[in-house]
């Protein structure tokens, strides 16, 4: 089955060679020039992974990884023309964001880095169904095999990258995970030397599963080497 990717580019050349670029590689690749005829085209195509522009016009990249991650659990992976800062991909992370590039992209990362995000969504639909694990307590209920984070009674929705970042832990509850076997088990060996990514993204999915995130109960830091994922006491 052909892997479709909507590319959401408005500037004609860059999308072009994209479109070109991911055909040859065996790619289904589709074009849209702007943030609403990106929308349409998501609907349309229903591909399998979206590469999204932030600058757009008539509607901003930003706002479409938020109309799209209200609808699909899709990897998104953004592309800017500006340096990219933690800030950046923070406020990316907030909108359901998986991934940033800066452009102009390099061809044997940026194809390094698609399929490490199809990889993490696959292992998402396969590995964890063959798992079966469900992780419940009084507060926080993940289910592996249905991909639902129910936090406090309300489902709430992970990115790809994010589930597959706490997959990992419970999968390894109470064990000490090193950043860098983080950056392997979730990102992939195209990530080894993003330093950054587990303390940014550990952040942000505190924000999500944690009742306070100033004293985390669930992921806790192993300062210097990494975290530890501990379960919580049913009362």
């Amino acid at each position: 089955m052909t892997t479709r990717v909507l590319i959401v580019e408005d500037d004609k050349e860059m999308a072009r060679l994209l479109q070109l670029d991911l055909q040859r590689s065996g790619y289904q690749a589709a074009v849209a020039r702007n943030g609403l005829e990106g929308l349409r085209l998501f609907h349309d195509t229903k591909p399998n992974l979206v590469i999204l522009d932030i600058g757009l016009p008539l509607m901003d990249g930003m706002t479409v990884c938020q109309r799209i991650r209200e609808l699909s659990e899709v990897p998104i992976l953004m592309m800017t023309a500006h340096a990219v800062t933690e800030a950046d991909i923070a406020e990316g992370l907030n909108l359901g964001a998986d991934e940033f590039m800066l452009k102009p992209l390099r061809g044997v990362e940026f194809h390094a880095r698609i399929k490490a995000l199809l990889r993490r969504a696959r292992l998402n639909d396969d590995d964890e169904r063959e798992q079966m694990l469900v992780y419940k307590d009084d507060y926080l209920l993940v289910d592996l095999a249905a991909h639902r984070v129910l936090v406090a009674g309300q489902e709430i929705r992970l990115t790809p990258t994010e589930f597959k970042l706490l997959a990992t832990f419970i999968k390894n509850t109470g064990q000490v995970l090193s950043f860098q076997q983080l950056l392997e088990q979730v990102w992939g060996p195209e990530y080894t030397t993003e330093h950054h990514y587990p303390r940014i993204y550990v952040s942000h999915l505190r924000r999500k599963i944690e009742p306070d995130i100033k004293s985390p109960t669930y992921i806790q830091n192993e300062y210097g080497i990494g975290y530890r994922f501990t379960g919580r006491r049913v009362s």
